[in-house]
């Protein structure tokens, strides 16, 4: 019987969640989709000198706004919890006294100053990166080195030590990535890592991997910063007789040059989000952007992230619902390299988006924004709006920014279209259509509002790219915008009247021979 595919997003909650945490999460959960199985959410808190208030329900909201559904874990409960780790240290003693009963892994008395001793000296003889390891670890205080006597004694008297991983010399420790094939590291290459902390609570080796095994889980998906680490792990599911998981590691978040990884400073440097949601940091009160306030739709930007770092092996790259992408997504897929982080392919993404969106759900973003400004308007203006705006925007907010002149008569006029185009036959014209809209019966749409300015223009003898810039500024004080014959259609012609007799009369100087 094939074993249920179970992963696991095992986040810290030690500050918001990067974008590349999201990309890992949002793999996990696609694997576990294509493959009827189930995405577990645990909190890796055992490091309580990094933990930060708000964390974790910032991790949990952000997953909850890119649509990334937990089957199981924090925040939703299931039969392997508690999920979160500081609520499971008993076990974690349980499994680290197995292996010092077995004599894998020992108990260290060293201070830190002996342990800065150690790496000064070992400095001083040209050793590169010096290590706690098979060797050093001989002159040091630890169980191996200590007395027995003298080790039960410390321990009885409750002097601080730390556990560390026995860990062999010179053997090969081999095992098997999904997107990096065979790897093969010798131990000698290794240091013997703590375990269990001077604090009672186990460091991410061991706790990882007890809980991924008690867990059950069948892959372990995680960014390629954990594949030094992996060898250690190996080495566990070894000592505890346990079958490993399988093993992927992620690449990189890149600059968009490539040259780095893609850092929070990158972000503010260039103006432009790495957390999905924004951010206040509990102690500065310094607020960061996240990409929802920003403006990103969270389907934009999963599609988005979903393809750095996987290619689905053909040309597609527009996936508008998750199904689909789960559908399309393997391991066998991603890529070794790091992935360049676009901005500009990010916000490509979202337009696409938008474009995709019916004029109702988009008038919902209008309708927000325009309740701030304590502006009114009904329903289906709304829609009409979005349906005339919805081509030229890349973010929901900018439906009232780039179509405030559907609610505000222009304050000022495109000085550079007055210049070329402000003529005196347009004038001439724009009165003309003034007084044609005034005695057209009932409302225009944009197909009478066409009509009539086409008869204008054929008894004027005027050709219509003469002047639809002009037409364009009187209404909306720019010579560019969405189509002009919808929005003349929207204003409805009192506006339109009223607009183009306000534009003659400022502009009257300024009329170009």
């Amino acid at each position: 019987m094939e074993k249920e595919v179970r992963v696991r997003f095992a986040p810290s909650p030690t500050g918001p969640l990067h974008i590349g945490g999201v990309r890992t999460a949002l793999y996990n959960y696609l694997f576990a989709k294509k493959n009827n199985g189930k995405f577990i959410l645990r909190i890796e808190d055992t490091d309580q000198s990094r933990f930060v208030p708000g964390a974790e329900e910032y991790i949990i909201e952000a997953l909850n706004w890119c649509g990334i559904k937990v089957d199981e874990g924090q925040g939703v409960g299931g039969e392997y919890g508690p999920y979160r780790q500081s609520e499971r240290p008993e076990i974690y003693r349980e499994h680290v006294q197995k292996l010092i009963d077995e004599g894998k892994a020992y108990y260290a008395f060293d201070t830190a100053e002996e342990l800065e001793e150690m790496r000064e000296r070992l400095t001083a003889a040209r050793i590169a990166h010096p290590k706690y390891n098979v060797i050093t670890r001989m002159t040091m205080k630890n169980s191996l080195t200590l007395p027995r006597e003298e080790v039960e004694q410390r321990l009885a008297s409750g002097a601080p030590y730390v556990i560390r991983l026995k860990v062999p010399k010179k053997e090969d420790v081999r095992f098997h990535d999904e997107v990096r094939g065979w790897v093969v590291i010798n131990t000698s290459e290794l240091d013997d890592k703590v375990l269990l902390k001077s604090d009672g609570l186990p460091t991410y080796h061991l706790a990882n991997i007890v809980d991924d095994h008690l867990m059950n889980i069948s892959h372990v998906i995680r960014g390629e910063e954990w594949l030094p680490s992996a060898p250690i792990h190996v080495l566990l599911y070894e000592y505890f007789g346990w079958e490993p998981p399988k093993f992927c590691h992620l690449p990189l978040l890149l600059k968009k040059d490539g040259n780095g990884k893609l850092s929070k400073r990158d972000g503010d440097k260039h103006g432009f989000p790495v957390f999905p949601l924004e951010w206040k940091d509990p102690q500065s009160g310094n607020i960061t952007m996240g990409f929802r306030e920003q403006g990103y739709l969270p389907d934009a930007l999963v599609n988005f992230i979903s393809l750095l770092g996987w290619n689905p092996g053909d040309n597609s790259e527009l996936y508008f619902n998750m199904e689909d992408l789960a559908n399309a997504f393997s391991l066998d897929r991603i890529i070794k390299a790091g992935a360049k982080f676009d901005i500009e392919k990010g916000q490509w993404f979202n337009e696409q988006y938008i474009k995709r969106k019916s004029n109702a759900e988009l008038s919902k973003y209008l309708l927000k924004s325009l309740a701030e400004q304590n502006i009114e308007c009904d329903q289906e203006k709304a829609e009409k709006i979005c349906e005339a705006l919805k081509e030229r925007v890349t973010f929901p907010q900018e439906l009232w920014t780039k179509g405030q002149y559907f609610f505000i008569a222009p304050q000022e006029y495109d000085e550079k279209v007055v210049k070329k185009k402000w003529t005196q036959e347009a004038v001439d014209l724009l009165s003309a259509y003034s007084e044609a809209l005034k005695a057209h019966e009932g409302a225009i749409d944009r197909d009478s509002a066409h009509s009539i300015l086409n008869d204008t223009l054929e008894k004027m003898g005027i050709k219509m790219g003469r002047v639809m810039q002009a037409l364009r500024l009187a209404v909306s004080g720019s010579g560019a915008g969405a189509d002009l014959m919808l929005t003349l259609e929207i204003l409805g012609k009192e506006t339109i009247s009223q607009r183009i007799e306000t534009a003659i009369e400022t502009l009257k100087d300024r009329v170009k021979a």
